[in-house]
This record gives C-alpha cells, structure tokens and sequence, in this order.
C-alpha cells in the first residue's frame, strides 16, 4: 500500500515527556560545556534562537549551518572551534538523558512491521540535532540507525517540521511520491498537519500526544497496540 513508511523519534518511537526532556537533557549539556566559558543563562536562549533559525530555513542552506551562524552572532564569538566538544558531549554524557525518555518495546515491533510493509522506512525526526544525537536517541528506543534507510538531522536536510517541505524534501531523497508515503508520529501540527500538507496519508500516535487531534479529525489514530494492528493490517 506504501512506499515508504515515517516514523517520528521523540514523543513516537521514543517515548518522553518532551518539555522534561528538553529541560533535563538542556541542563546537562550547559554543565559540560560551561568550562568552554559558556553561560547557561545567555547559551540555551541563543540555542533556541537557533532553532528558531532552523525552523525558517527555506532549504537552501543545511540546517547546521544556519544554527551555527545564528548561535556564533548572538554569542558574540566564533563557535566553530567547540564544535567538536558538543559533538563530545553528544556521544558521551547526553546518553544519560535516557532517563528523561521511557523506551517500549513495541517501537521495534513498529519498525520490523513497517518493513515488512514498505519498500522504504524512514526516521523523520526534527532535524535539529547532529547525527551522533539523532543516533544516540534511536539506540535508547532499543534500534539502530541502520533500521532506516534514511535518518533525518540537521547536517543532511534543509528544513524543519511543520515546514511541509520537510516531507517533500525526504520524499524527493527516497524517489517516492509523497501520496505512496505514510507519517507516523505524536505532534498534530508537526507530524499529521505539515505532512498531508505535502500529500503524505498519516497516523497520529496518541500515546504521548502533543497538540488538538481534532484540528485532524480524518487522520488515522491510536495508541501503540491500535498503530501496531494497523501497521499488521497492510
């Protein structure tokens, strides 16, 4: 039935509560990172600001670079130079953030299904981390980056959810129209609103839901059990 199957990471995959998360994991990286001379009270805004910047990309430059241009000029300094120190923390302590997440099994059982089911199997998750944090994440869900035969992170793509070109973006990498694609995940506006928009058919997952699903009331939902019957069902 499908090409090609999305999953969303955090929230969907991954289970979380997602502003705990955030705060715990934001927490921690200004501790590791606070002997570089940064100061949590001025980095984690400057880090939002470029999230921010990434959430605007219009794809003509890869994410990363936008983030790194806007957090050096609010911060006054080149940063590129602790760039590999971010990349440390990332590969090292971030992976306590674990405990900010509640990993199930059924999110294997998901991904086994979906390959199954479709030629094409996806991690669309936000690319606003590096790939070693993206893979790091992936592996606490208990699968691995080679699950998927295309992760998302802010070094290969161009622009960020809800931006509809997100999807068009992956569907275009793949050689797939977006109508053979499904998106699965837990945020209305960022995984069932922005997808349809770019034409991909949708599953709202209920189980850490953020958003109104009535903004989507056509869209396909459930909690895990009722997207794993659904995914055996095609």
């Amino acid at each position: 039935m499908y090409k090609a199957i999305l999953f969303d990471l955090d929230g969907t995959l991954l289970p979380m509560d997602n502003d705990e998360f955030t705060r715990g994991y934001l927490g921690m990286l200004s501790v590791a990172v606070a002997p570089l001379g940064y100061n949590a009270d001025t980095m984690i805004p400057a880090m939002w600001r470029g999230v921010a910047a990434m959430v605007k990309n219009d794809g003509s430059r890869r994410n990363c670079e936008v983030f790194w241009e806007t957090f050096s000029d609010l911060l006054g300094k080149d940063v590129t130079a602790d760039i590999p120190h971010f990349d440390a923390f990332y590969d090292g302590d971030f992976n306590r953030a674990i405990r900010f997440t509640q990993p199930t099994e059924q999110a294997r059982r998901a991904v086994a299904l979906a390959r199954a089911k479709a030629a094409r199997v996806v991690l669309a998750t936000n690319p606003f981390f590096p790939p070693n944090a993206v893979a790091a994440r992936i592996r606490w869900a208990g699968l691995a980056p080679t699950d998927f035969d295309l992760v998302t992170h802010y070094e290969n793509s161009g622009s960020c959810k809800p931006n509809p070109y997100y999807y068009l973006e992956i569907a275009e990498v793949l050689g797939v129209a977006p109508a053979d694609c499904l998106m699965i995940g837990n945020n209305v506006d960022e995984d069932i609103l922005a997808a349809k928009k770019a034409g991909m058919d949708t599953y709202l997952l209920t189980d850490c839901l953020i958003g109104d699903p009535t903004a989507s009331p056509d869209a396909k939902q459930g909690n895990f059990a009722e997207l794993l019957r659904f995914l055996e069902s095609l």
